[in-house]
């Protein structure tokens, strides 16, 4: 007795039974992670970002009021932020803990106060 399997029965048993990479598409690891970020005086929308350890992430900032800027010290992470024109930073997490981000163009009375935590969870 013959038995005949479709490719769609396949597909669920390999799915169900854990993740796999076909050849010539990327694991889910690879792609960034796309978080949007809204500036303006004197705040980052959202002010807090968390994030998994050694996964990809581009956080997409824009801003409509001024020139504003992001600079994570502890990360080497820096950018500037002109106002309509969007700004993204590519990086990879390689440590855990909580960073803070702060607006490195001055952009008024508040701009001291103006920051964005990463938590980088394992």
């Amino acid at each position: 007795m013959k038995y005949w399997i479709s490719a769609k029965a396949i597909l669920v048993s390999m799915l169900s039974v854990g993740s796999f990479v076909v050849p010539g598409f990327a694991s889910t690891s690879d792609v960034p992670v796309t978080i949007n970020v809204s500036v303006k005086r004197f705040a980052y929308e959202p002010s807090q970002i968390t994030l998994k350890k050694g996964e990809p992430v581009v956080i997409k900032l824009t801003t409509e009021d001024v020139a504003h800027g992001l600079k994570f010290k502890e990360l080497n992470l820096n950018t500037k932020i002109e106002k309509g024109k969007p700004a993204e930073l590519a990086f990879t997490p390689t440590q855990t803990g909580d960073f803070v981000g702060h607006c490195s163009v001055f952009c008024g009375s508040g701009h001291g106060s103006m920051t964005l935590t990463l938590h980088v969870t394992e």
